[in-house]
Protein backbone atom coordinates (compact mmCIF):
# COMPACT_ATOMS: atom_id res chain seq x y z
CA UNK A 1 0.00 0.00 0.00
CA UNK A 2 1.68 3.60 -1.08
CA UNK A 3 1.89 6.21 1.14
CA UNK A 4 -1.20 7.80 -0.37
CA UNK A 5 -3.48 5.40 0.15
CA UNK A 6 -2.17 5.16 4.28
CA UNK A 7 -3.20 8.66 4.68
CA UNK A 8 -6.68 8.45 2.52
CA UNK A 9 -7.34 5.31 4.60
CA UNK A 10 -5.61 6.96 7.68
CA UNK A 11 -8.17 10.15 7.09
CA UNK A 12 -11.39 7.96 6.64
CA UNK A 13 -10.58 6.38 10.00
CA UNK A 14 -9.93 9.94 11.65
CA UNK A 15 -13.55 11.02 9.97
CA UNK A 16 -14.88 8.06 11.49
CA UNK A 17 -13.87 8.79 15.16
CA UNK A 18 -15.20 12.28 15.00
CA UNK A 19 -18.04 11.08 13.58
CA UNK A 20 -18.48 8.83 16.64
CA UNK A 21 -17.82 12.42 18.81
CA UNK A 22 -20.60 13.97 16.96
CA UNK A 23 -23.17 11.68 18.21
CA UNK A 24 -21.43 11.46 21.85
CA UNK A 25 -23.08 13.03 24.66
CA UNK A 26 -20.37 15.21 26.21
CA UNK A 27 -19.49 18.71 27.41
CA UNK A 28 -20.09 21.13 24.77
CA UNK A 29 -16.96 23.10 25.01
CA UNK A 30 -15.51 20.16 24.55
CA UNK A 31 -16.69 18.79 21.37
CA UNK A 32 -15.95 22.12 19.75
CA UNK A 33 -12.31 22.45 20.73
CA UNK A 34 -12.52 18.82 19.58
CA UNK A 35 -14.45 20.09 16.28
CA UNK A 36 -12.05 22.83 15.37
CA UNK A 37 -8.51 20.39 15.85
CA UNK A 38 -10.87 17.99 13.13
CA UNK A 39 -11.33 21.26 10.75
CA UNK A 40 -8.08 21.92 11.02
CA UNK A 41 -6.71 18.45 10.36
CA UNK A 42 -9.11 18.82 7.62
CA UNK A 43 -7.38 21.98 5.91
CA UNK A 44 -4.09 20.13 6.07
CA UNK A 45 -5.50 16.76 4.68
CA UNK A 46 -7.03 19.16 1.96
CA UNK A 47 -4.00 21.01 1.49
CA UNK A 48 -1.87 17.91 1.11
CA UNK A 49 -4.07 16.18 -0.90
CA UNK A 50 -4.35 18.74 -3.36
CA UNK A 51 -0.13 19.36 -3.49
CA UNK A 52 0.04 15.78 -3.80
CA UNK A 53 -2.54 15.65 -6.67
CA UNK A 54 -0.93 18.49 -8.42
CA UNK A 55 3.16 16.50 -7.88
CA UNK A 56 1.19 13.02 -9.38
CA UNK A 57 -0.60 15.19 -12.25
CA UNK A 58 3.24 17.05 -13.01
CA UNK A 59 5.19 13.91 -12.88
CA UNK A 60 2.94 11.43 -14.58
CA UNK A 61 3.72 13.95 -17.58
CA UNK A 62 7.06 13.78 -17.01
CA UNK A 63 9.22 12.03 -20.42
CA UNK A 64 11.57 10.88 -17.77
CA UNK A 65 10.59 7.88 -15.47
CA UNK A 66 10.75 9.16 -11.61
CA UNK A 67 11.60 6.48 -8.97
CA UNK A 68 11.58 7.83 -4.80
CA UNK A 69 12.86 5.71 -1.93
CA UNK A 70 12.89 7.02 1.63
CA UNK A 71 16.33 6.68 3.35
CA UNK A 72 16.57 2.72 3.76
CA UNK A 73 15.66 2.09 0.40
CA UNK A 74 12.23 1.47 0.40
CA UNK A 75 9.91 2.63 -3.13
CA UNK A 76 7.51 5.16 -1.65
CA UNK A 77 6.61 6.33 -5.24
CA UNK A 78 6.74 5.96 -8.69
CA UNK A 79 5.12 8.13 -11.91
CA UNK A 80 3.71 6.82 -15.14
CA UNK A 81 6.47 7.06 -17.55
CA UNK A 82 8.69 5.38 -14.87
CA UNK A 83 5.99 1.94 -14.75
CA UNK A 84 5.75 2.76 -18.64
CA UNK A 85 10.02 2.40 -18.97
CA UNK A 86 10.12 -0.67 -16.73
CA UNK A 87 6.97 -2.69 -17.64
CA UNK A 88 6.91 -3.68 -13.94
CA UNK A 89 3.48 -3.39 -12.25
CA UNK A 90 3.30 -1.08 -9.53
CA UNK A 91 2.27 -3.25 -6.81
CA UNK A 92 6.09 -4.99 -6.86
CA UNK A 93 7.38 -1.77 -6.48
CA UNK A 94 5.82 0.30 -3.86
CA UNK A 95 6.53 -0.47 -0.09
CA UNK A 96 9.18 -2.80 -1.69
CA UNK A 97 13.47 -2.18 -1.46
CA UNK A 98 15.57 -2.11 -4.02
CA UNK A 99 17.36 -4.95 -2.77
CA UNK A 100 14.06 -6.70 -2.92
CA UNK A 101 13.71 -5.93 -6.32
CA UNK A 102 16.58 -6.38 -7.71
CA UNK A 103 17.11 -9.94 -6.02
CA UNK A 104 13.58 -10.68 -7.81
CA UNK A 105 15.41 -10.27 -11.44
CA UNK A 106 13.29 -7.16 -12.26
CA UNK A 107 16.12 -4.34 -12.51
CA UNK A 108 19.94 -3.83 -12.83
CA UNK A 109 22.04 -1.24 -12.25
CA UNK A 110 20.06 0.10 -9.58
CA UNK A 111 22.02 3.15 -7.97
CA UNK A 112 19.85 4.00 -4.60
CA UNK A 113 21.89 2.29 -2.13
CA UNK A 114 25.09 4.17 -3.67
CA UNK A 115 23.11 7.39 -3.39
CA UNK A 116 22.01 7.02 0.27
CA UNK A 117 25.91 5.56 0.56
CA UNK A 118 27.57 8.31 -0.39
CA UNK A 119 25.14 10.96 0.31
CA UNK A 120 26.22 12.66 -3.00
CA UNK A 121 24.50 12.34 -6.77
CA UNK A 122 25.20 9.03 -8.76
CA UNK A 123 24.74 8.27 -12.25
CA UNK A 124 24.51 5.05 -13.97
CA UNK A 125 23.38 2.95 -16.92
CA UNK A 126 20.82 0.42 -15.70
CA UNK A 127 18.85 -2.65 -17.54
CA UNK A 128 15.45 -3.47 -17.33
CA UNK A 129 15.30 -7.15 -17.32
CA UNK A 130 11.86 -8.05 -18.16
CA UNK A 131 12.26 -6.03 -21.90
CA UNK A 132 15.89 -5.44 -21.89
CA UNK A 133 15.87 -2.21 -22.03
CA UNK A 134 18.57 -0.05 -21.39
CA UNK A 135 18.14 3.19 -19.17
CA UNK A 136 19.71 5.89 -18.05
CA UNK A 137 19.85 6.61 -14.54
CA UNK A 138 21.00 9.88 -12.48
CA UNK A 139 19.95 9.42 -8.55
CA UNK A 140 20.39 12.58 -6.09
CA UNK A 141 19.60 12.78 -2.22
CA UNK A 142 16.98 15.01 0.05
CA UNK A 143 18.12 15.60 3.33
CA UNK A 144 16.61 16.05 6.91
CA UNK A 145 17.19 18.71 9.18
CA UNK A 146 19.97 16.40 10.70
CA UNK A 147 22.14 16.32 7.32
CA UNK A 148 20.44 12.27 6.93
CA UNK A 149 18.97 10.70 3.50
CA UNK A 150 15.92 10.96 4.38
CA UNK A 151 14.60 10.50 0.38
CA UNK A 152 16.21 9.68 -2.67
CA UNK A 153 14.98 10.74 -5.82
CA UNK A 154 15.97 8.68 -9.15
CA UNK A 155 15.27 10.34 -12.65
CA UNK A 156 15.32 6.98 -15.40
CA UNK A 157 14.85 7.45 -19.24
CA UNK A 158 14.73 5.11 -21.90
CA UNK A 159 18.19 5.48 -23.66
CA UNK A 160 16.27 3.40 -27.14
CA UNK A 161 14.81 6.78 -27.42
CA UNK A 162 18.45 8.33 -28.07
CA UNK A 163 19.54 5.54 -29.68
CA UNK A 164 16.99 5.87 -32.47
CA UNK A 165 17.60 9.65 -32.32
CA UNK A 166 21.22 8.74 -33.02
CA UNK A 167 20.40 6.67 -35.55
CA UNK A 168 18.06 9.11 -37.39
CA UNK A 169 20.97 11.66 -36.90
CA UNK A 170 23.53 9.47 -38.61
CA UNK A 171 21.31 9.09 -41.47
CA UNK A 172 20.61 12.43 -42.01
CA UNK A 173 24.28 13.08 -41.99
CA UNK A 174 24.72 10.22 -44.29
CA UNK A 175 22.06 11.78 -46.56
CA UNK A 176 23.62 15.06 -46.52
CA UNK A 177 26.80 13.03 -46.74
CA UNK A 178 25.43 11.60 -49.56
CA UNK A 179 23.98 14.81 -51.17
CA UNK A 180 26.80 16.85 -51.09
CA UNK A 181 28.68 14.16 -52.86
CA UNK A 182 26.20 13.80 -55.86
CA UNK A 183 26.36 17.86 -55.62
CA UNK A 184 29.53 17.75 -56.40
CA UNK A 185 29.66 14.84 -58.54
CA UNK A 186 27.33 17.22 -60.86
CA UNK A 187 29.75 20.32 -60.44
CA UNK A 188 32.39 18.22 -61.78
CA UNK A 189 30.08 17.25 -64.60
CA UNK A 190 29.96 20.79 -65.71
CA UNK A 191 32.14 21.85 -68.42
CA UNK A 192 35.16 24.16 -67.79
CA UNK A 193 34.74 27.69 -68.90
CA UNK A 194 38.43 26.50 -70.66
CA UNK A 195 36.35 23.60 -72.77
CA UNK A 196 35.20 24.54 -75.73
CA UNK A 197 32.80 21.45 -77.02
CA UNK A 198 32.52 19.83 -80.64
CA UNK A 199 31.95 16.29 -81.91
CA UNK A 200 34.96 14.77 -80.82
CA UNK A 201 35.78 16.74 -77.32
CA UNK A 202 31.88 15.57 -76.52
CA UNK A 203 32.93 12.12 -76.84
CA UNK A 204 35.76 12.61 -75.08
CA UNK A 205 34.20 14.40 -71.95
CA UNK A 206 31.67 11.36 -71.77
CA UNK A 207 35.02 9.32 -71.75
CA UNK A 208 36.13 11.37 -69.01
CA UNK A 209 33.39 11.56 -66.92
CA UNK A 210 33.59 7.84 -67.02
CA UNK A 211 36.99 6.98 -66.03
CA UNK A 212 37.80 10.28 -64.12
CA UNK A 213 35.90 8.39 -60.50
CA UNK A 214 38.73 5.61 -60.65
CA UNK A 215 42.24 5.46 -60.22
CA UNK A 216 42.82 3.79 -63.74
CA UNK A 217 46.00 4.86 -65.86
CA UNK A 218 45.35 7.20 -69.02
CA UNK A 219 47.28 8.30 -71.44
CA UNK A 220 46.91 11.29 -73.52
CA UNK A 221 48.24 11.85 -76.99
CA UNK A 222 48.03 14.47 -79.18
CA UNK A 223 50.24 17.28 -81.41
CA UNK A 224 51.55 19.81 -79.39
CA UNK A 225 49.49 22.67 -78.40
CA UNK A 226 46.62 20.57 -79.09
CA UNK A 227 45.22 21.13 -74.99
CA UNK A 228 46.67 17.37 -73.91
CA UNK A 229 47.25 18.99 -70.41
CA UNK A 230 43.48 20.77 -70.09
CA UNK A 231 41.94 17.06 -70.33
CA UNK A 232 44.37 15.76 -67.84
CA UNK A 233 42.96 18.98 -65.63
CA UNK A 234 39.11 18.11 -66.26
CA UNK A 235 40.43 13.89 -65.46
CA UNK A 236 41.77 15.42 -62.12
CA UNK A 237 38.70 17.81 -61.42
CA UNK A 238 36.32 15.25 -61.71
CA UNK A 239 37.92 12.56 -59.66
CA UNK A 240 37.82 11.16 -56.24
CA UNK A 241 41.54 12.72 -55.75
CA UNK A 242 40.41 16.25 -56.65
CA UNK A 243 41.41 17.68 -52.89
CA UNK A 244 44.47 16.18 -52.84
CA UNK A 245 47.97 17.19 -55.00
CA UNK A 246 48.33 17.28 -58.87
CA UNK A 247 51.99 17.11 -59.58
CA UNK A 248 53.11 18.20 -63.18
CA UNK A 249 55.99 16.88 -65.09
CA UNK A 250 57.45 17.80 -68.17
CA UNK A 251 59.67 15.15 -68.53
CA UNK A 252 61.24 17.09 -71.70
CA UNK A 253 62.23 19.84 -69.65
CA UNK A 254 63.94 18.61 -66.72
CA UNK A 255 67.59 17.45 -67.78
CA UNK A 256 67.95 13.36 -68.26
CA UNK A 257 70.92 13.20 -65.51
CA UNK A 258 67.81 15.04 -62.54
CA UNK A 259 65.23 13.34 -63.85
CA UNK A 260 65.50 10.47 -61.54
CA UNK A 261 66.46 12.36 -58.60
CA UNK A 262 63.21 14.45 -59.35
CA UNK A 263 60.82 12.20 -60.13
CA UNK A 264 62.11 9.38 -56.71
CA UNK A 265 63.84 11.66 -54.50
CA UNK A 266 67.40 10.81 -52.33
CA UNK A 267 68.79 10.42 -49.12
CA UNK A 268 71.39 12.84 -47.94
CA UNK A 269 74.59 12.16 -49.25
CA UNK A 270 73.31 9.73 -52.17
CA UNK A 271 75.55 11.42 -54.18
CA UNK A 272 78.05 14.53 -54.83
CA UNK A 273 76.37 17.88 -54.35
CA UNK A 274 73.36 16.26 -52.73
CA UNK A 275 71.52 17.97 -50.11
CA UNK A 276 72.76 16.78 -46.59
CA UNK A 277 69.19 16.05 -45.30
CA UNK A 278 67.97 14.57 -48.57
CA UNK A 279 64.91 15.35 -51.42
CA UNK A 280 61.38 14.58 -51.87
CA UNK A 281 61.15 13.57 -55.00
CA UNK A 282 57.41 14.31 -57.10
CA UNK A 283 56.32 10.73 -56.94
CA UNK A 284 56.32 11.28 -52.79
CA UNK A 285 54.38 14.78 -53.12
CA UNK A 286 51.84 13.68 -55.32
CA UNK A 287 51.16 10.83 -52.99
CA UNK A 288 47.10 10.49 -52.31
CA UNK A 289 46.56 12.41 -54.86
CA UNK A 290 47.56 12.80 -58.89
CA UNK A 291 50.43 12.90 -60.87
CA UNK A 292 51.09 13.98 -64.34
CA UNK A 293 53.97 12.88 -66.54
CA UNK A 294 54.12 14.88 -69.48
CA UNK A 295 56.05 14.42 -72.44
CA UNK A 296 56.48 11.23 -71.44
CA UNK A 297 57.91 9.64 -74.63
CA UNK A 298 60.96 12.06 -74.23
CA UNK A 299 62.22 10.08 -70.98
CA UNK A 300 65.20 8.03 -71.36
CA UNK A 301 64.99 3.85 -71.45
CA UNK A 302 66.85 3.37 -68.28
CA UNK A 303 64.57 5.81 -66.22
CA UNK A 304 61.69 3.86 -68.15
CA UNK A 305 62.65 0.60 -67.05
CA UNK A 306 62.32 2.36 -63.03
CA UNK A 307 58.98 4.19 -64.04
CA UNK A 308 57.81 0.37 -64.91
CA UNK A 309 58.50 -1.19 -61.68
CA UNK A 310 57.11 1.49 -59.75
CA UNK A 311 53.91 1.37 -61.33
CA UNK A 312 54.02 -2.60 -60.70
CA UNK A 313 54.89 -2.49 -57.33
CA UNK A 314 53.22 1.00 -56.28
CA UNK A 315 56.50 1.69 -54.14
CA UNK A 316 59.40 3.90 -54.73
CA UNK A 317 62.91 4.05 -53.35
CA UNK A 318 64.46 7.13 -52.70
CA UNK A 319 68.36 7.53 -54.91
CA UNK A 320 70.92 6.24 -51.87
CA UNK A 321 67.86 4.62 -50.01
CA UNK A 322 66.62 1.14 -48.92
CA UNK A 323 63.10 1.94 -47.59
CA UNK A 324 60.01 1.21 -49.92
CA UNK A 325 57.55 3.77 -49.75
CA UNK A 326 54.39 2.83 -50.78
CA UNK A 327 52.77 4.76 -52.95
CA UNK A 328 48.64 5.66 -53.17
CA UNK A 329 48.61 7.85 -56.62
CA UNK A 330 46.73 7.68 -60.02
CA UNK A 331 49.18 8.78 -62.82
CA UNK A 332 48.60 10.00 -65.81
CA UNK A 333 50.87 10.78 -69.34
CA UNK A 334 50.62 12.96 -72.17
CA UNK A 335 53.15 12.87 -75.20
CA UNK A 336 53.12 14.39 -78.85
CA UNK A 337 54.98 11.53 -79.69
CA UNK A 338 53.59 8.28 -81.82
CA UNK A 339 54.60 5.86 -78.89
CA UNK A 340 54.16 2.42 -81.19
CA UNK A 341 56.52 3.98 -83.42
CA UNK A 342 58.63 5.12 -80.81
CA UNK A 343 58.76 1.37 -79.51
CA UNK A 344 59.68 0.08 -83.16
CA UNK A 345 62.54 2.49 -82.86
CA UNK A 346 63.72 1.15 -79.81
CA UNK A 347 63.35 4.45 -77.92
CA UNK A 348 60.27 3.25 -75.85
CA UNK A 349 59.76 0.13 -73.64
CA UNK A 350 56.76 -1.95 -74.88
CA UNK A 351 55.40 -3.10 -71.67
CA UNK A 352 55.86 0.60 -69.99
CA UNK A 353 53.23 1.75 -73.16
CA UNK A 354 50.93 -1.31 -72.12
CA UNK A 355 51.62 -0.29 -68.54
CA UNK A 356 50.42 3.16 -69.51
CA UNK A 357 47.77 3.05 -71.73
CA UNK A 358 44.95 1.07 -70.35
CA UNK A 359 42.80 4.03 -71.30
CA UNK A 360 43.39 6.22 -74.18
CA UNK A 361 42.25 9.41 -75.26
CA UNK A 362 43.79 10.97 -78.76
CA UNK A 363 43.53 14.40 -79.02
CA UNK A 364 42.73 15.48 -82.54
CA UNK A 365 45.05 18.09 -84.05
CA UNK A 366 42.58 21.89 -84.66
CA UNK A 367 42.95 21.37 -89.05
CA UNK A 368 40.88 18.17 -88.14
CA UNK A 369 38.11 20.30 -85.73
CA UNK A 370 37.40 23.16 -88.03
CA UNK A 371 33.85 23.78 -86.08
CA UNK A 372 36.19 24.60 -82.64
CA UNK A 373 37.54 27.62 -84.54
CA UNK A 374 34.96 30.41 -84.14
CA UNK A 375 34.15 29.00 -80.64
CA UNK A 376 38.07 29.02 -79.36
CA UNK A 377 38.19 32.32 -80.94
CA UNK A 378 35.61 33.81 -79.01
CA UNK A 379 36.49 32.49 -75.84
CA UNK A 380 40.00 33.32 -76.55
CA UNK A 381 38.93 37.14 -77.44
CA UNK A 382 36.91 36.92 -74.49
CA UNK A 383 39.72 36.34 -72.12
CA UNK A 384 42.05 38.75 -73.48
CA UNK A 385 39.41 41.66 -73.90
CA UNK A 386 39.20 41.43 -70.50
CA UNK A 387 42.57 41.15 -69.16
CA UNK A 388 43.98 43.92 -71.29
CA UNK A 389 40.70 46.07 -70.74
CA UNK A 390 40.18 45.84 -74.08
CA UNK A 391 36.51 45.48 -76.22
CA UNK A 392 38.06 44.27 -79.98
CA UNK A 393 35.40 42.44 -81.63
CA UNK A 394 36.81 40.43 -85.09
CA UNK A 395 35.31 40.59 -88.42
CA UNK A 396 34.06 37.28 -90.35
CA UNK A 397 36.28 37.37 -92.49
CA UNK A 398 38.82 37.19 -90.23
CA UNK A 399 37.52 34.23 -88.58
CA UNK A 400 36.79 32.37 -92.52
CA UNK A 401 40.78 33.11 -92.35
CA UNK A 402 41.53 31.45 -89.19
CA UNK A 403 38.83 28.35 -90.23
CA UNK A 404 40.64 27.61 -93.49
CA UNK A 405 43.75 27.78 -91.58
CA UNK A 406 45.87 24.60 -91.04
CA UNK A 407 47.49 25.80 -87.32
CA UNK A 408 50.35 23.46 -86.97
CA UNK A 409 50.51 25.03 -83.21
CA UNK A 410 47.32 23.63 -82.59
CA UNK A 411 45.04 25.84 -79.97
CA UNK A 412 48.55 26.84 -78.66
CA UNK A 413 49.04 29.23 -81.70
CA UNK A 414 45.60 30.06 -81.92
CA UNK A 415 45.29 31.84 -78.57
CA UNK A 416 49.06 33.25 -78.78
CA UNK A 417 47.72 35.20 -82.44
CA UNK A 418 44.41 36.13 -80.37
CA UNK A 419 46.32 37.59 -77.60
CA UNK A 420 48.52 39.64 -79.96
CA UNK A 421 46.11 40.61 -81.95
CA UNK A 422 44.00 42.35 -78.60
CA UNK A 423 46.97 43.92 -77.42
CA UNK A 424 48.21 45.54 -80.63
CA UNK A 425 45.04 46.30 -82.28
CA UNK A 426 43.79 50.21 -81.74
CA UNK A 427 40.52 50.34 -83.36
CA UNK A 428 38.73 47.57 -81.62
CA UNK A 429 38.28 46.00 -84.96
CA UNK A 430 40.67 42.70 -85.78
CA UNK A 431 40.90 42.72 -89.36
CA UNK A 432 41.00 40.16 -92.47
CA UNK A 433 44.12 41.72 -93.39
CA UNK A 434 46.09 42.20 -90.30
CA UNK A 435 45.37 38.23 -89.27
CA UNK A 436 46.91 37.40 -93.14
CA UNK A 437 49.44 39.76 -92.42
CA UNK A 438 50.55 38.01 -89.32
CA UNK A 439 50.53 34.10 -90.74
CA UNK A 440 51.95 35.31 -93.45
CA UNK A 441 55.15 36.80 -91.57
CA UNK A 442 54.93 33.71 -89.61
CA UNK A 443 55.22 31.37 -92.35
CA UNK A 444 58.13 33.28 -93.58
CA UNK A 445 60.42 32.12 -90.99
CA UNK A 446 59.47 28.14 -91.52
CA UNK A 447 61.78 26.29 -94.02
CA UNK A 448 61.97 27.17 -97.25
CA UNK A 449 59.51 24.33 -98.21
CA UNK A 450 57.31 24.34 -95.51
CA UNK A 451 56.90 28.53 -96.23
CA UNK A 452 56.27 27.50 -99.69
CA UNK A 453 53.13 25.56 -98.68
CA UNK A 454 51.89 27.08 -96.34
CA UNK A 455 52.41 30.60 -98.17
CA UNK A 456 50.08 29.10 -100.76
CA UNK A 457 47.46 27.88 -98.22
CA UNK A 458 47.27 31.59 -97.20
CA UNK A 459 47.42 33.13 -100.74
CA UNK A 460 44.48 30.14 -101.54
CA UNK A 461 42.36 31.77 -98.73
CA UNK A 462 43.14 35.34 -99.73
CA UNK A 463 41.42 34.69 -103.04
CA UNK A 464 39.04 32.68 -101.79
CA UNK A 465 38.30 35.41 -99.06
CA UNK A 466 38.04 38.32 -101.69
CA UNK A 467 36.08 37.23 -104.11
CA UNK A 468 33.99 35.91 -101.49
CA UNK A 469 33.71 39.62 -100.44
CA UNK A 470 33.63 41.57 -103.75
CA UNK A 471 30.53 39.28 -104.88
CA UNK A 472 28.89 39.84 -101.18
CA UNK A 473 29.47 43.61 -101.58
CA UNK A 474 28.77 44.37 -105.47
CA UNK A 475 32.03 46.42 -105.93
CA UNK A 476 35.74 46.38 -105.19
CA UNK A 477 35.84 49.72 -103.35
CA UNK A 478 33.09 48.40 -100.81
CA UNK A 479 34.92 45.04 -100.63
CA UNK A 480 37.92 46.87 -99.86
CA UNK A 481 36.15 48.72 -96.75
CA UNK A 482 34.49 45.31 -95.60
CA UNK A 483 38.06 43.86 -95.42
CA UNK A 484 40.11 46.89 -93.90
CA UNK A 485 41.71 47.13 -96.87
CA UNK A 486 42.28 50.57 -99.14
CA UNK A 487 41.24 50.24 -101.86
CA UNK A 488 44.71 50.28 -103.95
CA UNK A 489 45.59 47.82 -101.51
CA UNK A 490 42.85 45.22 -102.80
CA UNK A 491 43.37 46.34 -106.22
CA UNK A 492 46.95 44.84 -105.72
CA UNK A 493 45.99 42.10 -104.27
CA UNK A 494 43.82 41.32 -107.17
CA UNK A 495 45.97 41.37 -109.83
CA UNK A 496 48.87 39.51 -107.77
CA UNK A 497 45.94 36.68 -106.56
CA UNK A 498 44.48 36.73 -110.51
CA UNK A 499 41.19 38.01 -109.07
CA UNK A 500 39.08 39.71 -112.42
Amino acid sequence: MGDEQKIVKLYKEFKDIQNIIESTEIDTKFKESINKKCHKIDVIYADFMDNYLDFKEISDNLYDGIYISDGTGKTIFVNKAYLRNTEIPEEKLIGRTVKEIAEEGLYKGAVTMEVIKRKEPVNSLGKILGNNKEVLVSGSPIFDEEGNVKLVVINNRDISDLKELEQINAKLNKDKERANEEINYLRKQQISSDIVVDNQMNETMELINTIAPTDVTVLITGESGTGKEVVADEIYHRSKRNNKPFIKVNCAAIPEELLESELFGYEGGAFTDASKTGKIGLFELANGGTILLDEIGEMQLSLQAKLLRVLQTKEIRRIGGNKPIVLDIRVIASTNRNLQEEIKKGNFREDLYYRLNVVPIVVKPLRERKEMIPKLTKVFLDNYNKKYGKDAIIQDEAIYLLTEYKWPGNIRELENLIERMVVINNDGVIKYNSIASILELENSQDSESDARTLKDIVERLEKDIITKSIKKHGSVNKAAAALGLSQPALWKKCKKLNID
